[in-house]
């Protein structure tokens, strides 16, 4: 299990620079096994052009090395804290992608204002406060873990069906059933800035209806969820 879960998280890892995602080593995509509570996440600071999938760094939920010969990401705290605190999620990826990251740094919320946004995302993208000159001088990594889950708790956004969230001044962190769907949210929460930043320009009262959000995401995401072709 541990080696299968190594080669899906250095490939998921391998996707980043693929869409484009990361530029030189900024990022990271981390997967858990829930069953022995084992996370394996990117080696801070190796190049992509040189990883291996022997080369992911496995951790348990208490940050403690269990397996691997390289440094775990820089990250790895707030990965830990987003599982420990969300159970629903099996992985998670962390960027510093172009227009998510120019939201962050804006202190903005991705705004839900089209069906391209609804069909992930069940509303706005919620850009998670900065952290306070403490929390940065002290456990800066799970600070961050923390600042993100506040965030969602104390907006009340359920973390399955708005699987990402920016933070002030750094950049977006996103999450999913498993690393591919990390990438995949994080892949579509940057296209979705990109098109929020050009809308805001041309509209800055842009908005979607409630009733075409509600409609596009429940259509893929609900419980009469019709979108696709059924599981066999």
């Amino acid at each position: 299990m541990l080696e299968s879960l190594k080669e899906a998280v250095y490939r998921a890892n391998m996707l980043l620079p693929e869409y484009r995602l990361v530029t030189l080593t900024w990022g990271n995509v981390s997967a858990i096994d829930r069953a022995s509570g084992l996370i394996v996440i990117k080696p801070s600071g190796v190049s992509y052009n040189e990883m291996k999938p022997s080369d992911m760094a496995v951790v348990d939920l208490d940050g403690n090395a269990v397996d691997g010969t390289f440094r775990p990401s820089s990250d790895t705290a707030t990965h830990i804290e987003l599982y420990k605190a969300f159970p629903g999620i099996g992985g998670v990826a962390h960027t510093h992608s172009r227009f998510a990251t120019v939201f962050a740094q804006a202190g903005l919320d991705v705004p839900a204002l089209g069906t391209t946004h609804a069909d992930t995302f069940y509303g706005a993208v919620p850009c998670a406060p900065a952290l306070s000159d403490d929390e940065i001088a002290g456990d800066y990594e799970r600070a961050t873990g923390f600042q993100i889950i506040r965030c969602l708790l104390d907006r009340g956004v359920d973390p399955e069906r708005v699987p990402a969230a920016l933070c002030q001044y750094h950049g977006p962190f996103a999450w999913g059933a498993d690393a591919d769907a990390a990438v995949t949210n994080a892949l579509i929460l940057e296209e979705v800035c990109r098109m929020a930043w050009a809308t805001l320009r041309l509209n800055p009262n842009a908005a979607i209806p409630q009733a075409l959000l509600d409609k596009h995401f429940l259509r893929k995401h609900g419980k009469n969820a019709y979108y696709g072709q059924p599981e066999k």
